[in-house]
């Protein structure tokens, strides 16, 4: 893969600069400060729930509710599964049902050198140039040269983490961001990410051995001197371990590698809980975002931003980027919700990661990375309406207080 950096015409360059300039000023995301649209996400999707294994070396020990009889139907032992019978990825016992997800604690799993060798998932971000003839899609966007956060993350952008987990293909990293829980407030649990982070879609299942870790590499250090790296300095805030997750039907049912017509539905929610302790995220973090669920048209945005961890070249997967521009529009096809697109040249693994935006004095999670060009110009995302809203209803209801 190659970066291109082409530079903006100078009218667009001076509008978006003006842009960026104020939504940087407030995403000091670890403060709390951190319009109808013609565009609106479909109301199709319903939200898609998915169970997760607690902690626990004995068959049933520590699991929530009826996990253990739901291990057993699978043919899953606890036991057996964190010895290694996780790496089995038959087809027919690669479980793909929103009530089968499955993701027991292994402890010492996610070691420093194993997240430091995961990959970034290169195909589910590498799509096809869209057609521009389309629905709604606004000319291709100058890329936007991806910046690294200023550091300590846990200062500048606590919120946003790196996730890692198991795939066919090896160890995995993707991005995502701790979100406010309503029913929870002050003490949320929950994480954003894409679909495509948890789930492979409609030639697959869940993913597995899937954690979060916030601020992640929290100094930026780079790869030589993360070797002799004290332990908060690559998870400052611990692991957490996702226990729950779900994800959209339309994501599950047609997602593909190249994010195929689930892209527009490319979204998830974890439930997460830490290795160590009882604090919740947000309140070892110091910080959750709202998710605007309202749709705003993208003319109607002078701004948004997304954070990840970019791991394809010329990234390494350890230094958190950001790119901020004026949004267009990027319909994939007529009969699905028309997606989000920035100019970004970030590349594999800062998919997942949050798009934000500024509504009055707080900054929102208004999308996140879904897709985006082999030449990495340009990041999509989708457009978070009622079908996202019932996901993250949902994981509150029913997850949020556990």
């Amino acid at each position: 893969m190659r970066s291109i950096r082409a530079p903006f015409a100078r009218s667009r360059g001076r509008r978006a600069a003006l842009a960026a300039t104020g939504l940087a000023a407030a995403l000091a995301l670890t403060a709390t400060a951190c319009g109808p649209s013609d565009d609106k996400a479909g109301d199709k999707p319903d939200a898609t729930t998915s169970q997760g294994a607690d902690k626990g070396s004995d068959a049933g020990a520590g699991l929530p509710g009826d996990l253990a009889d739901r291990l057993k139907e699978h043919g899953i032992d606890p036991d057996k599964w964190k010895d290694g019978a996780w790496k089995d990825w038959n087809k027919d016992d690669w479980l793909r049902e929103a009530k089968d997800f499955v993701n027991p604690v292994i402890d010492g799993l996610w070691k420093p050198e194993r997240m430091q060798k995961a990959k970034d998932p290169n195909k589910t971000i590498a799509a096809k140039d869209a057609p521009s003839d389309q629905g709604a899609t606004d000319p291709e966007p100058s890329p936007v040269r991806a910046k690294p956060e200023k550091t300590p993350y846990h200062d500048n952008a606590a919120p946003v983490g790196k996730i890692f987990f198991d795939s066919p293909k090896g160890s995995m990293v993707c991005s995502g961001t701790v979100v406010k829980d309503p029913r929870n407030p002050g003490k949320s649990n929950l994480v954003w990410t894409a679909g495509h982070c948890v789930h492979a879609g409609a030639e697959g299942g869940w993913y597995r051995n899937i954690t979060f870790v916030p601020s992640y590499n929290d100094l930026g250090k780079s790869e030589a001197a993360l070797s002799n790296a004290a332990p908060q300095e690559i998870a400052p805030y611990g692991q957490w371990w996702a226990d729950w997750v779900s994800t959209s039907g339309e994501w599950i049912d047609q997602g593909a590698a190249s994010g195929g017509a689930g892209a527009p539905y490319d979204y998830a929610v974890m439930h997460v809980k830490p290795q160590e302790g009882t604090k919740s995220l947000e309140e070892t973090v110091g910080n959750a975002l709202d998710v605007d669920f309202s749709t705003p048209s993208a003319q109607s945005v002078s701004s948004m931003g997304a954070w990840g961890y970019p791991a394809a070249p010329p990234y390494n997967g350890l230094i958190m980027h950001k790119c901020i521009d004026k949004p267009g529009r990027l319909s994939l096809d007529p009969a699905t919700p028309t997606m989000y697109r920035i100019g970004c040249t970030m590349t594999g693994g800062s998919s997942g990661g949050g798009w934000f935006r500024v509504v009055g004095d707080k900054t929102k999670l208004v999308s996140n990375t879904s897709i985006g060009p082999a030449q990495n110009t340009w990041l999509a995302g989708p457009q978070l309406g009622t079908g996202a809203k019932q996901i993250l209803d949902m994981m509150s209801e029913k997850y949020g207080s556990r």
